[in-house]
């Protein structure tokens, strides 16, 4: 089964759990953020990424400037352990490490998620890339990919036990939309996916390929 066809059968799954006036919200939270233009506003190709410092699972630092001193660099932002949307996008950049790292490509994962929480979520998906905690959402503020759930969707968040208030360690129900990047040695972006549709995401595949032409492999 290919990454799209995985992604449509956790929507599936979702219908079947939530209901339909759960699945409307979560569809009108989507159309109402999309009106917004945030993805309009998002880093785009061509754009310099911004420099970022953040702590891995194990609490060291990892610097964008010592990743792309290595080659292009890889940078998704998810929402968090607790979407299974955002897992099946690890532990498919998983399944292509062996590849990106021939083409001399890093890769990170980046979400507003404490340490304690990164660390769960790197050691379930089994990942070997870094798996970075962006408390405040402040590089994801720099890439332009920042917004708060709505009321109505708070409350949906909190029944259904995702409390991003302790998943996050703060009060404001901000979340990234999710956002893949393929950063050049230059720190320019080759590379970008963004939408406000949180069940929708760039195939791992495309990136893969987007890194290899990057590399002449």
């Amino acid at each position: 089964m290919g990454f799209q066809d995985e992604l449509a059968g956790i929507k599936r799954m979702a219908v079947e759990k939530r209901g339909p006036a759960v699945i409307a919200a979560y569809e009108r939270g989507v159309d109402e953020l999309r009106a917004t233009g945030i993805a309009g506003r998002a880093l785009a190709v061509g754009d310099t990424m911004p420099a970022f410092a953040l702590p891995n699972a194990d609490g060291a630092t990892v610097r964008s400037g010592d990743l792309l001193g290595n080659g292009p660099l890889i940078v998704t932002f998810y929402r968090g352990g607790w979407c299974p949307y955002c897992n099946l996008e690890l532990r498919t950049y998983q399944a292509q490490l062996d590849r990106l790292r021939a083409a001399g490509a890093s890769v990170v994962a980046i979400s507003p998620e404490l340490p304690d929480r990164t660390r769960d979520t790197a050691g379930r998906n089994a990942v070997a890339f870094e798996v970075l905690s962006d408390t405040g959402n402040a590089v994801a503020r720099a890439f332009g990919l920042v917004f708060r759930l709505s009321d109505e969707l708070v409350e949906i968040y909190r029944r259904n036990g995702n409390d991003l208030e302790r998943h996050n360690g703060d009060g404001s129900w901000e979340l990234p939309i999710p956002g893949t990047f393929v950063i050049d040695r230059d720190g320019r972006v080759a590379l970008a996916d963004v939408d406000p549709d949180y069940t929708r995401r760039l195939d791992p595949e495309q990136v893969v390929r987007a890194v290899e032409a990057l590399a002449g492999t």
